[in-house]
């Protein structure tokens, strides 16, 4: 099904959209390329994209495709690029791995897509993948850090975010190092994705000499939270690990703050920052910690606001409005720059081949944020910088001082007779 399928307020959102492309070396002229490469015409170029726009994970879909088609609108409107326009197909899939799999054959077979982009979701992106190799169909910039997608190489997948075994890890170091925190559980949710999490975790752990104290699970699309809370708090944690989504991990949060707990939580960053915000509402002091794979404003590392952040800003203002600015639209809006860049350097004639070609010639390339995006013909994962944000007063900000965090924890552990 196409974009139509969406609730009519997102309609006019979601109906293909142009922006011009770019063509990689191989085909003979114009006329043959459009004839012969799928999605290519001489003024066209088709991508497709399945994401959940309804249904748990929604937030998550809707704000990445906000933030793609923020920049894919601007430089469509800025004539495109080399003549070329792309239409992008938004299908539906309610992250729902059956629905995904037969959005993407339609995507391929009937549609003729020339690539895939910004798929939303561990077990909705993982069951595609025989189809990408089979099809040879490039993938650029899924919303998951899943290894399945990194391991083993694959040339058709192209990742822009870290994994999740790096947010993980780099999550477990900052507790046993920098927060003291020695007893870890992990709540995380029953799929592909938690479990992915859920290993990531136990890695890290076991780097440092420890296992988790206790596993909680919930079952992907309910909020059926409460079992797996309570096995969690029985094993007296002093720090949580979150790998689900927005509302059954609030949900598990306030069930344990019910319960007395005010240890550490902290969530990878599919939970979706601002949406888990929304959702509990005033902070009321009991730390929550998240994972991002792009900066939040304000980068202590810069004086002046970050170019991305503020070209992300000001193109949502001008094609979204109702929209605000969010990590996960900005990922989306950098996933469709690398998309483009890789467009543009192909040249006019466009082949499938040529632009991961031209993808793996990305080096050290700037989309405006902290760290430029590199690409290797042997690395597919164009980020690696992984930060951290905190909960306070109803939104989340970066966390410069660890310290401080530290004292915060501590003093909530002694208060819940934690050890």
């Amino acid at each position: 099904m196409t974009a139509r399928i969406l609730p009519s307020r997102f309609a006019a959102v979601f109906l293909a959209l142009a922006l011009g492309l770019s063509a990689c070396s191989g085909a003979p002229s114009r006329e043959e390329q459009a004839a012969h490469v799928p999605g290519v015409a001489d003024d066209l170029v088709v991508v497709g994209s399945s994401l959940p726009l309804t249904g748990h994970a929604s937030y998550l879909g809707q704000q990445t495709l906000f933030g793609a088609l923020a920049y894919l609108n601007a430089v469509n409107d800025a004539g495109g690029v080399a003549g070329r326009r792309i239409k992008v197909l938004a299908l539906d899939d309610g992250y729902d791995p059956p629905r995904c799999v037969a959005n993407t054959q339609r995507l391929i077979v009937e549609d003729r897509v020339f690539c895939l982009f910004s798929y939303v979701g561990t077990p909705t992106t993982v069951k595609i993948i025989p189809m990408l190799e089979e099809a040879k169909v490039p993938l650029v910039g899924s919303f998951t850090g899943a290894d399945a997608l990194r391991t083993p190489f694959r040339r058709v997948i192209v990742n822009i975010r870290p994994s999740y075994y790096q947010e993980t890890a780099a999550a477990v170091n900052h507790m046993v190092t920098d927060l003291g925190l020695d007893r870890v559980a992990v709540f995380y949710q029953y799929d592909a994705y938690g479990f992915d999490g859920l290993r990531g975790t136990e890695m890290a752990l076991k780097s440092h000499g420890l296992a988790p104290v206790a596993r909680g699970t919930y079952i992907r699309g309910t909020m059926d939270v409460e079992e797996g809370i309570a096995r969690i708090l029985e094993a007296n944690p002093r720090a949580i690990v979150m790998i689900g989504t927005a509302g059954p991990c609030a949900k598990a949060i306030r069930l344990a703050r019910a319960k007395g707990y005010d240890g550490l939580f902290y969530a990878v960053s599919f939970v979706g920052a601002d949406e888990i915000a929304r959702i509990l509402g005033p902070d009321d002091g009991t730390p929550l910690l998240m994972s991002q794979v792009v900066p939040p404003p304000g980068l202590p590392e810069s004086e002046t606001p970050l170019s991305g952040v503020v070209e992300y800003a000001t193109l949502t203002a001008r094609y979204f409005p109702e929209q605000r600015p969010n990590l996960v639209g900005l990922e989306g809006f950098i996933n469709a720059k690398v998309l483009v860049e890789g467009l543009r350097r192909c040249g006019r004639e466009l082949t499938r081949e040529g632009f991961l070609d031209a993808i793996e010639s990305i080096q050290d390339f700037s989309v405006g944020i902290a760290s430029p995006v590199s690409f290797a013909r042997d690395r597919h994962q164009g980020l690696e910088r992984v930060y951290f944000t905190r909960l306070e007063q109803g939104a989340f900000h970066l966390v410069t001082d660890w310290p401080d965090l530290r004292r915060a924890v501590g003093g909530a552990a002694d208060k819940a007779g934690v050890n």
